[in-house]
């Protein structure tokens, strides 16, 4: 929707399939239409299978900080239970790689209730892809050769944002989480985690403070990591051509597994272009118990801050338990790759039809 003036001085909405205002938004959704088309195109070429899996999940996704749509499941003879819209894939896409699916992709409509902004929207598309039997290193070739499909499809030379460019022609840059804050921030980032897997707030605040960044009341040490990112280096990262961030901490590591030379840190990386945060990378976790303590601890976390929780998917312990292959994955927000290689502003003006 937009607001206009009907004459009389009252502010109206206009409908965002009104002609006129769907033409503003016209050429990028064409351009939008061929990066769909290109992207298919990438993957057949790269031997993927695309797969489509039900939004509707036992568990929409346990990262502490999404909120997930919630309804019921109904069946004919009396009601099923709860269920919800996922927030990724990402738990039915590795159930697929233990069913023996080697290389599944997806660009599925995913749901984060409470989001909408610039790079935000309720309902969006992420595209999501795996490979059996290999690395995450992988999967910045698959990220560079993507991006330069997309642009390509777009008919520009760079991706743009906010008076940024970045071009993805050359090898991506490859830079660890630890020497972005040093870089950026002067942190030893890792020395603030004398224990890798419960890092010392106090030690973080400490050498943040001659920044001006200070933990606020009841902070963690994630809380006050993710304002020094968002403040201090994100803006800063995929200027030119694309950062691929390497290495986040172990406490950090969600679904990746540790990594076998540095158990400090996690086979994670993100994809950022134009400061905007595109991708996130797991070298997956294959150990059923070590997972089942991540989400165990993520769910209380949630009930702490948010006074809730979800469902574990016992389903896909079990599906780790029975044997997930060594993988990689990735997620891959589709729209904000529309947005920075078509150089909207908003991911609203890249989007068919908005959520109003």
């Amino acid at each position: 929707m937009g607001r206009c003036l009907d004459g009389i001085g009252t502010v109206t909405e206009v409908p965002w399939w009104r002609p006129d205002r769907f033409a503003l938004r016209r050429d990028r959704l064409m351009r939008r239409a061929e990066i769909v088309r290109a992207t298919r195109a990438w993957f057949a070429e790269a031997d993927f299978v695309e797969v489509t899996t039900p939004a509707l999940q036992v568990s929409p996704g346990l990262e502490p900080h999404l909120s997930a749509f919630e309804t019921v499941l109904a069946a004919p003879e009396g009601g099923v239970g709860p269920r919800f819209l996922h927030t990724s894939p990402e738990f039915a896409m590795k159930k697929l790689l233990v069913a023996g699916i080697e290389r599944p992709y997806q660009l599925a409509s995913v749901f984060r209730n409470g989001e909408r902004g610039a790079t935000h929207h309720p309902e969006f598309t992420m595209l999501e892809w795996y490979r059996a039997h290999a690395g995450y290193e992988q999967l910045i070739e698959d990220c560079e050769a993507l991006l330069r499909a997309a642009l390509r499809a777009a008919g520009r030379p760079a991706f743009s944002r906010a008076g940024l460019t970045a071009k993805p022609w050359e090898p991506f840059e490859r830079l660890t989480v630890a020497d972005a804050f040093q870089r950026h921030c002067g942190i030893d980032l890792l020395s603030t985690a004398p224990d890798p897997t419960r890092p010392n707030l106090a030690l973080l605040a400490a050498a943040s403070a001659p920044l001006g960044i200070r933990p606020h009341d009841g902070d963690s040490w994630d809380d006050l990591f993710f304002r020094i990112m968002l403040e201090r280096i994100e803006p800063l990262l995929g200027i030119g051509r694309p950062t691929v961030l390497l290495e986040y901490p172990v406490s950090m590591a969600a679904l990746a597994r540790a990594k076998p030379s540095d158990p400090r840190v996690a086979e994670r990386f993100e994809l950022y272009v134009c400061g905007v945060e595109l991708a996130n990378a797991f070298g997956e976790l294959t150990d059923a118990t070590v997972q089942r303590a991540r989400f165990e601890a993520d769910t209380e976390l949630k009930q702490r801050l948010y006074g809730r929780r979800y469902p574990i998917d016992e389903d896909f312990l079990a599906a780790l338990d029975h044997g997930l292959p060594d993988s990689a994955g990735i997620a891959l927000g589709f729209d904000r790759l529309v947005m920075l290689a078509t150089g909207a502003d908003r991911i609203d003006d890249v989007l068919w039809a908005p959520v109003v």
